[in-house]
């Protein structure tokens, strides 16, 4: 994947590294890691630190070249991940508790059916399904520059300025909802909860819905 601009290490990189190695250490503290094998020696609270203290003078940088598809084979493959979860259930075959079973796109084959099947040991399938799982406080998407999301507002709102630019229409304030606020709710309301209901998704009889509803109270 190519990178698409420069990233200073500093004093963000500094930053951030710093927190990554103050968090592996309160979780090696509080008994949240575990450590086998040829890294059971970690386990000692000094020989961790010990471990974590030369991280901190690694100059961070992501290591990216061109790729061989160009920009479009970039953006094809993130678009396929960016809105979805690892694995959807409609791929799933089989599973107990050794081993599961499921259908897999081989994006390798240009003509004729791509799908394969694969079994793999349960913690296998455990291992690959949580290196899509991002860690607490990191997003898939992160706008920059002026659509950052800490200053998008204001900052969208002094280039119409200068653009000599009103708002779009959609972002128009409502006169009539706001002389009647009295009108009734756009939205049905739950009957279970009595919230405001929002439709998430629209499918045709026979089709097969991209979202799963939540268990009803008859299945727990």
């Amino acid at each position: 994947m190519a990178a698409l601009m420069q990233v200073s290490r500093k004093p963000r990189g500094d930053v951030w590294v710093a927190r990554c190695v103050a968090r592996r250490r309160r979780s090696a503290q509080a008994g949240k890691l575990r450590f086998f094998g040829d890294l059971a020696k970690l386990a000692a609270p000094n020989t961790f630190t010990a471990y974590l203290a030369p991280l901190r003078k690694i100059n961070w940088v992501v290591y990216a070249k061109q790729p061989f598809g160009g920009p479009e084979a970039v953006l094809a493959y993130l678009s396929r991940y960016t809105h979805r979860i690892a694995i959807s259930n409609h791929r799933l075959v089989s599973a107990d508790a050794d081993t599961v079973t499921f259908r897999w796109k081989d994006y390798r084959i240009k003509r004729g059916d791509r799908m394969k099947v694969i079994r793999l040991p349960t913690g296998e399938f455990i291992r690959r399904f949580l290196i899509h799982v991002l860690p607490s406080g990191f997003h898939r998407i992160r706008h920059t520059g002026f659509l950052a999301n800490g200053i998008r507002r204001d900052r969208i709102a002094k280039i119409r300025c200068l653009l000599d630019a009103g708002p779009e229409p959609a972002q128009m304030p409502d006169e009539t909802a706001s002389a009647e606020p009295d009108d009734p709710p756009a939205h049905r309301p739950c009957p279970k909860c009595g919230g405001a209901m929002i439709v998430v998704e629209t499918f045709l009889r026979g089709q097969t819905p991209k979202c799963r509803a939540p268990p009803g109270e008859d299945a727990a």
